[in-house]
């Protein structure tokens, strides 16, 4: 296929879905504050039960160069937030079968590189999916383009990911992006879906790999971003994790999906020295293994799939051996 025709194509299908779209849009107003959650440290990966007994499992899968975030939601349901790379369907079908998934509830497509969607198309080939959120952007890649023909021939529909729409707002329990906040944006991956996730006294800014524009306007917006727990944006990219967006977020926990030995620099130096001057314990994917992030609602509890954690404390409920 001529790649006029393979642009056509993903033009095409776009347009399809964009037709079948629900915009859904909802406030973004701030839960009242808790006590301030303490954070516990662990080796290892013991599995979650599903559903979880009141807590909140986050996987930081490690997928290389890229990213793949997993969350068991204390309600039972499971949410996935990117999918790897080209040729990492397989994999992150695997992980999630050994988790126990056989439904994502909700799927989010941060946005349309390759590294952040590739595998998405196996995983919605292979498991029951609820609800799919992506920005309101497009890319002309055959990447792109094979994600979209597996919703479409799903029979899925797309909702807007934007600032202020809301996931899910249950008692103790609530999503919400908090990015894009406008459009127009030069830089795809300014177009990042951002998600916050609240659990009680407990929340987890995951921040795709949105840079230093939708930094400040997410920051300039006036929404909630404290967290606990940051994914932080674009593998530590020197062009994210901007001061003032850290001092927003004020994270304890920061975790960096990114590849070993990578092209790119990844994590710059000058964004780990910013996360240590904000006092944020870093983990990282290509050094740490599979992170996993466990809250029952008034503590966190971090475990690694490799390399023994600083301190180690007694495991959460859902992660006991």
């Amino acid at each position: 296929m001529a790649w006029r025709e393979r642009r056509f194509l993903s033009w095409l299908v776009l347009v399809l879905l964009l037709s079948a779209l629900i915009p859904g849009c909802g406030s973004a107003a701030p839960p009242g504050d808790g006590d301030e959650p303490a954070v516990q440290e662990d080796a290892g990966l013991p599995a979650c039960d599903l559903p979880p007994n009141g807590e909140l499992c986050i996987h930081f899968i490690d997928v290389g160069q890229g990213d793949c975030i997993l969350v068991l939601l204390p309600s039972g349901q499971t949410m996935l937030v990117d999918a790897g790379d080209n040729g990492l369907g397989p994999t992150v079908v695997q992980y999630l079968k050994e988790q126990g998934v056989t439904r994502v509830d909700y799927l989010v497509a941060t946005h349309p590189h390759a590294d952040h969607i590739g595998g998405m198309p196996d995983v919605i080939k292979f498991f029951d999916i609820g609800e799919v959120y992506m920005p309101r952007t497009t890319h002309t890649t055959q990447t792109y383009e094979r994600l979209l023909l597996a919703i479409r021939e799903k029979g899925l529909r797309i909702t807007e990911a934007s600032a202020g729409v809301v996931l899910f707002d249950l008692p103790d329990l609530r999503a919400v992006f908090v990015a894009p906040v406008s459009s127009g944006y030069d830089n795809l991956n300014d177009w990042s879906a951002v998600l916050r996730i609240e659990y009680g006294d407990t929340a987890f800014v995951l921040a795709g790999d949105a840079e230093a524009k939708s930094e400040e306007e997410m920051v300039s917006s006036g929404v909630k971003l404290t967290a606990n727990v940051l994914k932080v944006g674009h593998h530590g990219s020197r062009t994210s994790t901007t001061l003032g967006f850290l001092t927003a977020v004020s994270p304890e926990i920061a975790v960096i999906s990114v590849g070993a030995g990578n092209n790119y620099g990844h994590p710059a130096p000058e964004t780990l020295s910013r996360l240590a001057s904000a006092g944020a314990k870093v983990y990282r994917t290509d050094l740490h293994g599979t992170v996993k992030v466990v809250s029952d609602g008034h503590s966190v509890l971090v475990q690694t799939e490799k390399g023994a954690a600083s301190i180690e404390t007694g495991p959460l409920p859902c992660c006991s051996p």
